[in-house]
């Protein structure tokens, strides 16, 4: 089988290898691909691989020896779905691969903002401890998690290890879910009671056309005056304007995200600018260790469906 890898570089700048494919059939291994490219890349494959190029009817009809696409993430929307039933493509993405890193991320941002360690850390380098008067210095808040309450929208894999965390601190955890008989120190609540009893939101939920906008206006407008919104999920679940409104006016107290709606974003995005918003460049599951992980998950699931019994298949 002809294997060729649309945009590789995400996945491996080059601390990893794709020699685990090798003995699947030749590979060739693009670090980008343009929309205008993607058919001449792609005629003569029989294998795609891609985290980011979309792959539509139009291109992908230009693709006769086409038998399987391999996401590279755990995102299927840039497959046209219903197009590749049709021709009886087999498609897979990548599961649960970046959990505990995600998880991971999601404390990051909480202890930088609830100890303001970037904050503070700069202010020593600016000379500020070295002119105190006092053996210690700061003037932003140091805030205990222990005890404060996190509110989880969502429970599946990062939403459970973020939970696990939560409960490690001492945090009392809160969330919306569907799942029935929850580990204990975990109680399942309302959209309401979540925005209005929570310290901290953390948004874990799929995109869907419920949860579009998830966090706007209305629901900014329920949530505490100190409170701290995290999304490490997608960025469309927040109204980006209406989040930046609240920063600027301090309707919530900080916000942190890992996604945008548009990626790259656009420099007139409000969040860029937004008071107390930090914003981190889609890394959350960027750990070597993870992209190790996305890899041979990659590796298996192509190796399964050349022996005949595919896995982690998604369907339109």
């Amino acid at each position: 089988m002809k294997i060729v890898v649309l945009d590789g570089y995400c996945l491996n700048p080059g601390d990893l290898d794709w020699s685990g494919f090798e003995p699947i059939g030749p590979i060739t291994v693009y670090d980008r691909t343009p929309a205008a490219l993607t058919v001449e890349r792609s005629k003569d494959a029989d294998v795609l691989l891609t985290n980011k190029t979309v792959l539509n009817v139009e291109n992908m009809s230009q693709m006769p020896n086409l038998k399987y696409v391999g996401v590279l993430a755990t995102g299927y929307n840039v497959v046209d779905l219903e197009y590749a039933a049709s021709r009886g493509i087999t498609v897979t993405n990548i599961p649960a691969y970046s959990t505990a890193s995600v998880a991971q991320m999601v404390f990051a941002h909480i202890l930088n903002i609830t100890n303001s360690v970037e904050h503070h850390s700069q202010l020593v380098r600016d000379g500020a401890w070295t002119r105190s008067i006092d053996f210690c210095f700061w003037n932003r808040p140091q805030v205990e998690l222990a005890g404060k309450t996190i509110g989880l929208v969502g429970l599946g894999n990062t939403g459970m290890a973020t939970a696990r965390i939560a409960l490690a601190f001492g945090m009392k955890v809160i969330a919306v879910t569907t799942k029935k008989n929850l580990p204990d120190g975990i109680k399942s609540v309302s959209y309401s009671d979540l925005w209005q009893q929570s310290d901290i939101v953390s948004l874990h939920c799929p995109l869907t056309a419920d949860t579009r906008n998830l966090v706007s206006a209305n629901t900014i407008a329920q949530m505490k005056p100190s409170a701290i919104l995290i999304n490490t999920g997608r960025g469309p679940l927040v109204d980006e304007q209406a989040l930046a409104d609240a920063l600027n006016s301090g309707r919530i107290a900080a916000a942190a995200v890992d996604v945008l709606s548009t990626e790259p974003p656009a420099a007139n995005n409000p969040l860029l600018t937004a008071r107390n918003c930090y914003i981190t460049p889609h890394i959350a599951w960027a750990t070597r260790e993870a992209r190790q992980r996305l890899m041979d998950i990659a590796v298996g699931n192509l190796k399964a469906f050349a022996f005949g019994k595919p896995v982690n298949v998604v369907k339109g």
